[in-house]
C-alpha cells in the first residue's frame, strides 16, 4: 500500500499502474469506521486498484461547526486500509489541494467552487448547514478529476451528498459510475458515522431512536400509506420516548431530485436530523412503490438463461432478455454499415437508439423486440447478428447505454434478469439477488451432454473443464462488466438440482420477499 501527501506522486503513480486496469475511489475525510469498510470492501470486489482519499474539506464545514474539533487520526486510518487491501491512499493537506496558504481550520479564500443547483442545496441539510454542499461538490470535482477513477463509491447515509454527486457528474459530464452503498449500521441500528465518537455511552444507547423512527414509518408504509403527513407522523412518534432528542427535519423528498414530495408514487427518501447533546445526526431510509426485481447473476452454464425463463414464465414477470437488448443494437448497427471497427461511430449510432420490449402471451419466449419503431424479434437471431454480438456488446459505450435502457424499463419493477453483474452494476437495488453456480466438473458435464444432444461432435471432459475454467478466470478479470456476486447475493449451487427444483427454491424465496413490500 503507499501513501501520497502531494498531488504529483498521485498522478506518477495512477500513470505507472493504471494501464487497462479499473480504479475505484472511494472518498472520505479520515476517522474510518466499518461503514467506510462496507466502501472499500465493495471497491476492492469491483476494481483492480482501489483508492481512499483522506481529507478534511474545509469548505463544507460552516462557522461554528467541528472544523477544529473532527477527528483527524492518519495513522490509524492506514492501518485500517492496508488490512482492507486498499492500493494508495491519498491524503493531501489543505495547501496542496487548494493552493492557497491558510491553516488546517481556515477555509482557503478566492477559490473556484462547484455550486449544486439551488433546489438541491437549499433543502434538508442544506437550509441549516449554507455552503456545506458547494465545498462538498467542489472537493469530489478536484477528486475526481486528479484520480480519474472508473467508479466512485458513497454511502447512502449521506443521501443528499450522494443525489448532488450524481447530479453533478451528469451535469458536467464526468467519466465516472458513482456507486451507491448501503447504509451500515451498528447492532443497534445506529448508523456508522466519524461523529459518534462524540456520543456520551448514555447518548449512544439512545441514537438509535432515529432508525427506530423511520422503521416506523416503514412498517406504515407496507400497509399502504403513501401520504407525507402520515409517514412523517409515524417517525415523530416513535421519537418522543427521548426527550434529549432535538429533531432538525423530517422531511420526505424524491431520493434523485430531492424534489419534496406529498405522496410517494414510485420511491421517496424518509430523511432526518437531529442534534443528541453536541452531536448532528443525519439517517434516513428509501421507501419504493414497485413489484420486486429479481437479478440472476453467475458463471457461464449454471443454467440462468433457462431458470430466469421460467422464473418469468411462472410469476407472470417480464423476461428482461439483455442479450436481445444487445442483439438488437448489433443488428441496428450492421443495417447502418456501420464499420465494427469505428466505436465512436457505433457509440453515436447506440445512443440515439430506443429499444422496447414486449410480452404477446404468457410464454416468455414469445418476447418482441423493437428498436427504433421495427419489430426485430427474428433479425436479431440471424447468423451475421450472432457472429458480431459479442464484438458490439464489448464496446463500453455501448454498455452503458444499454444499461440505461435497462434500468429504464425496470423502473417499475416486476421483472427478472440475468448475467454477470446484473445484483451489483444494473441493479444494485434489486429486492430479490440470486448468484446461481454449480462445480466446473457439473458444468461440463453438462456441456458435454449437450454436445452429444446435438450431434456436434465429441470433445473430452477434461477440455471442457479447462476450457470453463479459463473462461471463468477471464470473466471474473474483465474490466467490462465482471462477474461479481453481491454482497447481499443469495447463493445456490445447482449441482444435483433439476432446473425445476432450482426455479421452484428462486419462487420460494421470491414470495418470501414480497411479503415484506408494501401493500398494492
Amino acid at each position: 500500500m503507499r501513501l501520497f501527501t502531494t498531488i504529483a506522486g498521485l498522478r506518477c503513480h495512477l500513470e505507472r499502474h493504471r494501464t487497462q486496469k479499473t480504479v475505484g475511489l472511494v472518498p472520505t475525510m479520515g476517522a474510518l469506521h466499518p461503514g467506510h469498510l462496507s466502501l472499500i470492501e465493495r471497491a476492492r470486489r469491483e476494481n483492480a486498484i482501489v483508492i481512499v482519499s483522506i481529507f478534511v474539506n474545509p469548505l463544507q464545514f460552516g462557522l461554528g461547526e467541528d472544523l477544529q474539533q473532527y477527528p483527524r487520526q492518519l495513522e490509524q486510518d492506514q492501518r485500517f486500509c492496508k488490512q482492507a487491501g486498499v492500493d494508495v491512499i491519498f491524503a493531501p493537506t489543505v495547501v496542496e489541494l487548494y493552493g492557497d496558504d491558510p491553516s488546517d481550520s481556515e477555509p482557503p479564500t478566492e477559490f473556484t467552487q462547484v455550486q449544486p443547483p439551488e433546489a438541491m442545496n437549499s433543502i434538508l441539510c442544506g437550509h441549516s448547514r449554507p455552503g456545506h454542499f458547494q465545498g462538498v461538490a467542489t472537493v469530489v470535482t478536484k477528486l475526481l478529476n486528479l484520480v480519474q477513477p472508473d467508479r466512485a463509491y458513497f454511502g447512502q447515509k449521506d443521501a443528499q451528498q450522494l443525489a448532488i454527486i450524481r447530479r453533478l457528474v451528469a451535469d458536467l459530464n464526468l467519466p465516472v459510475t458513482i456507486v451507491s452503498c448501503p447504509i451500515a449500521r451498528e447492532s443497534s441500528g445506529l448508523a456508522y458515522s466519524s461523529r459518534n465518537q462524540y456520543l456520551t455511552p448514555e447518548q449512544k444507547a439512545q441514537a438509535p431512536i432515529l432508525y427506530k423512527g423511520l422503521q416506523n414509518a416503514q412498517n406504515v408504509f407496507k400497509t399502504g400509506e403513501r401520504d407525507r403527513t402520515s409517514l412523517i407522523a409515524a417517525v415523530t412518534s416513535e421519537l418522543t420516548s427521548v426527550k434529549e432528542i432535538q429533531v432538525e427535519y423530517i422531511e420526505l423528498v424524491h431520493p434523485t431530485t430531492l424534489t419534496p414530495l406529498e405522496q410517494v408514487e414510485d420511491e421517496g427518501l424518509l430523511a432526518i436530523a437531529a442534534r443528541l447533546g453536541s452531536t448532528r445526526l443525519i439517517d434516513n431510509i428509501l421507501l419504493r412503490n414497485r413489484q420486486p426485481i429479481i437479478a440472476i447473476d453467475g458463471p457461464a452454464g449454471a443454467g440462468k438463461s433457462t431458470v430466469t425463463r421460467l422464473v418469468a414464465q411462472q410469476l407472470g414477470l417480464m423476461y428482461l432478455d439483455t442479450g436481445a437488448m444487445y442483439r438488437a443494437v448489433t443488428w441496428r448497427v450492421l443495417q447502418a454499415g456501420i464499420d465494427l471497427t469505428d466505436e465512436p461511430a457505433i457509440a453515436e449510432l447506440v445512443s440515439q437508439c430506443q429499444i422496447s420490449l414486449i410480452s404477446s402471451g404468457s410464454q416468455p419466449q414469445t418476447l418482441r423486440v423493437w428498436i427504433d419503431g421495427k419489430e426485430v424479434t427474428q433479425a436479431i437471431r440471424s447468423l451475421e447478428v450472432t457472429a458480431n454480438v459479442s464484438f458490439v456488446a464489448a464496446i463500453p459505450a455501448v454498455r452503458h447505454e444499454l444499461v440505461k435502457q435497462q434500468q429504464r424499463l425496470a423502473s417499475k419493477g416486476g421483472v427478472v434478469a440475468e448475467g454477470r453483474d446484473i445484483g451489483t452494476h444494473v441493479f444494485p437495488d434489486a429486492e430479490l439477488k440470486i448468484f446461481l453456480t454449480a462445480s466446473v466438473q457439473e458444468r461440463a458435464r453438462r456441456r458435454l451432454q449437450d454436445l452429444k444432444d446435438q450431434d456436434q461432435g465429441t470433445v473430452s471432459l477434461e477440455q471442457l473443464e479447462q476450457d470453463i475454467q479459463l473462461r471463468d478466470q477471464r470473466d471474473s478479470t474483465r474490466a467490462l462488466a465482471p462477474l461479481r456476486q453481491a454482497a447481499d447475493a443469495i447463493e445456490i449451487n445447482t449441482d444435483g438440482l433439476t432446473i425445476p427444483e432450482v426455479t421452484a427454491r428462486i419462487i420460494s424465496l421470491y414470495h418470501k420477499k414480497a411479503l415484506s413490500l408494501p401493500q398494492e
